[in-house]
């Protein structure tokens, strides 16, 4: 029996690509009569053929479902690969960044902090230092005028010094009635009677007697205590 490539094919449900590659690996019966292909088969064959034809044809659709399975890498999805990645990375570094930047802030803040505490140490400190060298100038000025108001005591005192004699015919005196004596003004006879007070319990000159005080001038000098 022979077949057209056109009724083979269809009778086969082969395409013609693979019919000519049956025909050009000699597989199939042919002859060519007037430049037209006709394949011989028999109706045994028909069968086996047709089996034949179906194992091909589930052999060659196999790979094209392997390859729906198993797409190839091609260069997009390289290139989307590195892009989610490179993207991934960009985000990290902003992380980081961002990091950087609080723990920079933070470190401003301490510093500042501590600037500000010892700044307030020194300030303290000057103040301080400021109170204690006002009272060291204030003792020392009053120091200087105590002394010069001692001095200048000593030198009224030593100025009157020949006035405080014993009276004529006294040789012991009650304090009161000398320094009425005496032409001194009231307040300064108020401090020479304080100071003869402040005196008699602890200097053997000054006489209590009766509740007033006396002096002996034929045996004690009295000058350091009248002086004013």
């Amino acid at each position: 029996m022979r077949l057209t490539v056109d009724e083979y094919c269809k009778h086969f449900k082969m395409s013609k690509e693979m019919l000519n590659s049956k025909i050009r690996a000699k597989k199939l019966n042919y002859v060519i009569e007037e430049g037209k292909t006709y394949l011989i088969v028999t109706d045994s064959s028909l069968k086996r053929d047709a089996k034949e034809e179906i194992y091909e044809e589930t052999k060659s659709a196999a790979p094209e479902k392997n390859q729906i399975a198993k797409p190839k890498t091609t260069v997009a999805i390289v290139l989307a690969l590195y892009q989610k990645e490179n993207n991934f990375l960009k985000n990290k570094i902003v992380q980081l960044e961002a990091k950087i930047d609080r723990l920079i802030d933070d470190k401003e803040q301490m510093l500042r902090a501590e600037r500000d505490k010892i700044e307030h140490i020194y300030s303290s400190k000057d103040e301080q230092l400021k109170n204690i060298l006002e009272l060291v100038n204030k003792k020392i000025q009053f120091e200087q005028e105590a002394t010069t108001v001692h001095t200048i005591h000593e030198i009224e005192s030593f100025e009157h010094q020949d006035k405080i004699k014993a009276p004529h015919n006294l040789e012991v005196v009650e304090l009161k009635e000398y320094l009425k004596l005496l032409n001194l003004k009231s307040s300064q006879r108020k401090i020479i009677k304080k100071r003869f007070l402040d005196a008699y319990d602890n200097d053997i000159r000054v006489i209590h007697k009766d509740g007033k005080l006396y002096l002996d001038f034929s045996k004690y000098d009295y000058s350091d205590l009248l002086a004013y």
